[in-house]
This record gives structure tokens, sequence and C-alpha cells, in this order.
């Protein structure tokens, strides 16, 4: 037998893996079925190259928990060690970072990914174990070892009688993490870390009723057989090839992935690179609507099919964070902080790669299928107008596939929409007006107004729009947008034809200031000839003050403090109507102010604005005119 000592400066190093990798103890078990599937697999590798002359079989990774006993086991059958290996790959290389890793790292240790960067993998055994056991024995003709190490510095290395290929290491579960005798914690670490590992991974076993034969007599008794219960899936959807999967494939894997997810994803896009950096994955479009406040770390990141995170942030564009599915990559430095990701070169030319894949697929299902792409708008469209304001590269590819609903149910991509309008929808300056409305029903007065003058209006309703709009104008100098309720129509698209008024400027003076002596401060007024079948009173939101508000709202705007201000309101009076007439003509005062305060609470009710007990006296009001 060997006795020895680690070759470590560190006293005690394991109390402090422990202490500075503890709130991700857990890790411990992905860390060594990990270790397990490299070495099996690299037994698959030299056997393919003719280096290792042994059977490869049908390998598996077995997790045993021994509860009485206090240990768990995990055990594979991959290509094993000598005692030399023992010695040198236990003992000197697994130690060889472990300074550095102190120094360097033990503040950010508590990012998984650390330990296994450093070939510390092994030693996160500690972490739950006061006591760890390897009996090993290599695939080439030499005695099985086993080692053994109490946490202190101090090993024993001693023949051991295996006679089967592989590995076991046998974990003395310390007091302070029994929890990990539970088969329910161990089944849940598996299923979470491990649940698409490469090589199958057996946790107990599972019994299954075989179907009753044909000839069977009645009283047969249906048999039932021991199977291992295998918890993963080796060969996940994303290792394949797309031509291998179907669509029924697809939402199948998605299933597995999200159990409790009821509603199936609209579509997928196969992500498969090797070259400059190695990349595969599926991400899914599930039904998003108009709600930014959606749970995002949902893509989860797989690096060689093993689990390490669903905080992709930094890997895959912020915009696609909303969507679902996984990312598996060996080429992630795990190792890194959060903002050293974002900054390194590698991380930043799959987040291109990745951009530029779904801008390219999106365009191909427009191009295949517009009517689909178009039914599934609504249910997509935030990802990718979120998209255009954050990513320049999705933006310049953006004008392909993405559309402009009208009210009616028409869509447009911007090109179309332009070709569209500029016919009907060009002001006097040259300038091509495109109207829209961010809610139907209450703008609703407004939108038929526009439709009776023979103009297009848009619905865009998400809550970045108004960003969205201010940077396709920036891009588009000869494009304006404007909300249909911010003026009256006439003021909205000027042409060159002017309405004639029937009042003087003495009378239009003279009702102006009858008119401000009822309303309140709040609103602007603002007389204009109008047609006399149009609304006497209409009440408008200026486009820039609305808009400059709800980008600072939702983020931006830059004007400081916008988003607190109050509302403000132009009051737009027809001059042409007979109701400004009678209300300038009419000398008896109180009845002057009651056509003026009913003709306002008529706007205000048709914008929404009515509230309240200002709603409750207008109804009242109201009866009493028609009693």
């Amino acid at each position: 037998m060997t006795t020895g000592k680690i070759n470590v400066s560190v006293e005690n190093i394991f109390p402090l893996i422990k202490k500075f990798l503890y709130s991700d103890h857990e890790i411990f078990l992905r860390e060594l079925v990990s270790n397990g599937t490299d070495a099996t697999l690299k037994l698959k590798h030299l056997i393919s190259i003719g280096e290792a002359k042994v059977e490869y079989g049908n390998p598996i990774i077995e997790i045993k928990v021994d509860k009485e006993g206090k240990k768990i086991h995990i055990i594979d059958q991959g290509l094993g060690m000598t005692a030399d290996e023992v010695e040198k790959y236990i003992n000197q290389v697994a130690f060889s970072g472990a300074e550095e890793f102190l120094d360097k790292y033990k503040d950010s240790a508590k990012d998984s990914g650390i330990i296994g960067h450093f070939g510390l993998g092994f030693y996160s055994a500690f972490m739950v174990a006061e006591k760890v056991e390897i009996i090993t024995k290599s695939y080439k003709d030499e005695p099985a070892a086993h080692w053994t190490c109490d946490g202190s510095p101090e090993f024993t290395l001693e023949p051991a009688d295996k006679t089967s290929r592989g590995t076991e290491i046998i974990l003395h579960i310390a007091e302070d993490s029994l929890e990990f005798l539970e088969d329910s914690k161990i089944s849940g670490l598996l299923n979470k870390y491990n649940k698409f590992m490469p090589i199958p991974i057996k946790f107990g076993t599972r019994t299954e009723t075989l179907p009753k034969p044909e000839d069977a007599p009645e009283d047969y008794v249906n048999e039932t057989i021991e199977l291992d219960n295998i918890i993963n899936n080796p060969n996940p959807a994303w290792t394949k090839q797309p031509s291998e999967l179907s669509d029924e494939d697809y939402k199948n894997f998605y299933r597995e992935l999200y159990p409790m997810q009821f509603e199936d994803p609209l579509f997928n896009i196969h992500l498969n690179v090797d070259y400059p950096f190695n990349l595969t994955g599926i991400l899914y479009f599930p039904k998003l609507g108009s709600d930014m406040q959606i749970q995002k770390d949902k893509i989860q990141l797989y690096q060689n099919q093993v689990y390490v995170t669903d905080n992709v942030e930094g890997i895959v564009p912020e915009f696609l964070t909303m969507l679902k599915g996984v990312i598996d990559s060996p080429d992630i430095p795990l190792n890194v902080s959060r903002s050293g990701l974002q900054a390194d070169g590698a991380v930043k030319k799959i987040s291109n790669y990745i951009t530029r894949k779904v801008a390219d697929k999106l365009k191909a299902l427009f191009n295949e299928n517009r009517a689909d792409f178009e039914a599934k708008w609504n249910d997509i469209k935030i990802v990718l107008e979120y998209g255009m304001l954050s990513e320049d590269k999705f933006y310049e590819k953006a004008g392909a596939f993405v559309l402009y609903p009208t009210v009616d149910n028409t869509y447009f991509t911007l090109e179309e929409l332009k070709e569209k309008l500029k016919e009907n929808q060009t002001d006097k300056d040259g300038k091509l007006v495109v109207l829209y409305a961010g809610n139907k029903e209450e703008q609703h007065s407004y939108i038929e107004t526009a439709k009776a003058k023979g103009y297009e209006v848009l619905l865009l309703d998400s809550p970045i729009i108004s960003h969205l709009i201010q940077k396709i104008e920036n891009d588009n100098q000869d494009v304006t947008f404007v909300r249909v309720d911010s003026d009256h129509i006439d003021n909205l698209i000027k042409k060159d034809e002017n309405t004639i008024s029937k009042l003087s400027d003495e009378e239009k003076a003279a009702l102006k200031t009858s008119l401000e002596a009822y309303i309140p401060k709040a609103y602007s007024v603002q007389l204009e000839a109008m047609d006399s079948q149009a609304a006497p009173f209409i009440i408008t939101q200026p486009e820039f003050m609305r808009r400059m508000k709800e980008m600072s709202q939702s983020g931006g705007g830059g004007m400081f403090g916008m988003g607190n201000m109050p509302e403000m309101y132009n009051l737009v009076v027809n001059t042409n109507s007979d109701l400004a007439s009678n209300i300038l003509n009419t000398e008896d005062k109180t009845h002057q102010e009651h056509l003026v305060k009913q003709a306002l609470d008529l706007a205000k009710l048709s914008q929404n604005l009515l509230k309240g007990e200002a709603l409750t006296a207008f109804v009242k009001r109201s009866f009493e005119m028609i009693k």
C-alpha cells in the first residue's frame, strides 16, 4: 500500500473548496457523472482508432444510494485508471490550478463552471463527503487500484480486487449533507444536470407490465419485468441533423424540455455550426403576445450535453432571451464573470451568429408561407420589435419580414406600406404620413374618421412601439408616424386645400375667450374650420409629448422625468359646427357654461377620459335633459 500527501501548498484545501463553492455544492453529482461520461467517451475513441483492444459493449453510468451506510456510489464502465494514473491525475494534476483558483476566484467561485475548469471537478466530491474512495480498473491489462482520502491532504493507494473495467467512486456523505441520501434529491439533480448526457445513466430500476398474450386463459395474470431505470436521453434532438427530424420530433423535444408547458411552440430554429466555433441547439418561439414582463431564463445552456445554466445573457442576444430551447457549445468560457463573458470575442461571434441565423430563418418562414407567418405575427412581434431596437444586425435584415398590420387585419412590410400609402397619404410637404392606433376600441371614432377619408390606419400596440417608430423615422426621413388621435384628421395629413370658417376672426376670438372661461387648464383650446358634419369638440393628444412620455415610461426617451409629467390634451373645436355658433351667440352665461361642459364631457367620453365623479355627474345631467 502506498500512502502520501497530496502535492498542494494550501494545508487543507477541502474546507476551502466547500466554503467557496458552498452555494453550488449540489454540482458534485454533475461533475462526477461528467467525469464518468468523459472516461466512457474516451474509451470509445481509443477503440475506434485501434489503440484499445477491448469490446466497447453498451456501457452505462450507474448511481446507487446506500442510505443506511450513508454512501453514494457513482460507477462507470469507461477506460479506468492504473495506480500510476491515479497518482498522476488525482493527486497531482487535479491540484495544479488549486492555488490560482483560490487566489483569483475565491470571490466569484459560486459560478458552478469554475471548479471543473481547474481540474477540480473530482474534488467537488468533498463538498458533500467526509471521505471519498476510488476503486478503478484500467482497460489496460494492469491491476485495479483503490484510493482513499478523508478530506485531509493524506491519502492511501493500494491494489484492489475489482475485475471489471471502469471506475467506482464511493462518497461517504458528511453529516451536513445527508439530504443527498434521499432518492428524490438525487433524482432531481440527475434530471436537472444530466438529463441529456451522451451515456445512459441508471438510477434504480422500474417495473414494466408485459402485454397479455392473445391465447392467454381468462385467469392469466400479467407478468412484470424489472428494467434499468435510465433517467436521461443520450441522443437529444439538438445533437441530430435537421434532416433527421420531423415537426413532431421538434414538438416532442419541446415537451421533454418543458413538461409543464401545455401549448405547442409556434416554430423552431435549429442551430448547427462547427466553424469558427462549435455550437448546436434548438430555439423555440412560444406564444408571447405583447407582454414585456415575460419570464426569461428559459433557454438552457449545455456544454457537451452537460447542463450548465439557464442564464444565457451575453451568449444569446438579449431580445432572444424571451425564447425557449437549448444551446450547447464547448467553446463558451464558463470560468469568467458575466461581464467578462459579454466582452469575450468568441462569445460575441456566437451571439452574432445566433442573431443572423434567427433572422435568416424568419425570412425563410415568411417567404415559404406568408399567410401562416401573418397569423402568428401578434404572438411573436414583441421579440422581433425588441430585436430591431437592440441589435443593429437584426434591424438590417428585419425589413424583409417584419410586418405592420392595419386595423382591418391587412399586413404590410415597410416597403409595401410606403408603396400603398404614397398616393393618398403624402402631405403637401412631400412627407409620407403613416397613421396608427394603439387601441382599436378606445380610438374607434378617430379610426373611422380617418377611414372615411380613404386613409389606412395601422394597429401598433406593443409597449415599445414609440421607441421603434422613432428609429424607423430616423432611418426613413421621408416617413412620419402619427397616432390617429393626436390631432384633427386634416391636420394629421395636411393637404393644400383649406376649409373656410363660417366665423370671422373677431367671432373666433370671442368664442375662444368664452370657451377658456369654462375649460380646465389641462386642455389647450384650438379652433379649426372643419366640415360642418364633423364632431363639434374633439380631444387630441399631441404626438410628440405623448410619444416622449411613453418612451420615458418604457425606458429611455431622452427627456428626464417625462414619464411623470401630467397628461396634456388639445381640445379641437369645429368653428363650422352649429354648436360652436350656439355657444358664441348664447347670452345666458349659465346656459353657455352648460353647453360647453356637456360638449367637453362628450368629447372626453369618446376618449375614455371621463371617469369617477365627473362621469357620475355627466350621466345624471344627461338623464335630466331627456326627462
